[in-house]
């Protein structure tokens, strides 16, 4: 469960940023390749997370702690984005890179990683394509909140992993 809930939380950035983007001609395109970026940004984070804890077994729960919540402090720090242009291929990758970092937490933790990383991919591809598609219509909604949200979950997955110790 906490995997599924994960990866809607690491979906939840995408939303905020894409939702700022009203011209994008490819929305089904951005939303499917940043969906596939979700998932194998994952698998390299799931692999060196899983390295990373034979190396620091006795101390895993407190680096991965410490990289969550820096990364949710780090997406709530980022909630005043400005307008901008990138190209789609560029775009989607800023915008999956924080699911390695993620993931590299996730994999020291041992948690089902086939699980958050198609929930990750699922969610995102939904999630994006559902902001790229408000975006265009003229849909006026906050990235704000959205980012809170993810940063806010992560910083509480971080603080409960170390509390579980």
């Amino acid at each position: 469960m906490k995997e599924i809930f994960s990866g809607l939380i690491v979906s939840l950035d995408v939303v905020a940023l894409y939702l700022l983007i009203s011209d994008v001609k490819s929305r089904f395109l951005l939303s499917m390749w940043t969906a596939i970026l979700h998932m194998l940004f994952p698998i390299i984070g799931f692999t060196l997370g899983n390295w990373m804890l034979q190396i620091l077994m006795q101390w895993s729960n407190i680096v991965s702690s410490a990289l969550l919540f820096f990364i949710g402090l780090q997406i709530i720090l980022s909630s005043k984005n400005a307008h901008f242009s990138i190209p789609i291929g560029l775009l989607a990758i800023t915008a999956s890179l924080d699911t390695f970092s993620v993931s590299i937490s996730f994999g020291m933790l041992n948690l089902q990683k086939y699980y958050f990383i198609a929930s990750a991919g699922i969610w995102t591809f939904i999630l994006s394509y559902i902001a790229l598609y408000a975006a265009k219509a003229g849909i006026s909604i906050k990235s704000t909140p959205f980012k809170w949200i993810a940063g806010i979950s992560l910083i509480t997955i971080s603080v409960y992993t170390l509390w579980e110790q």
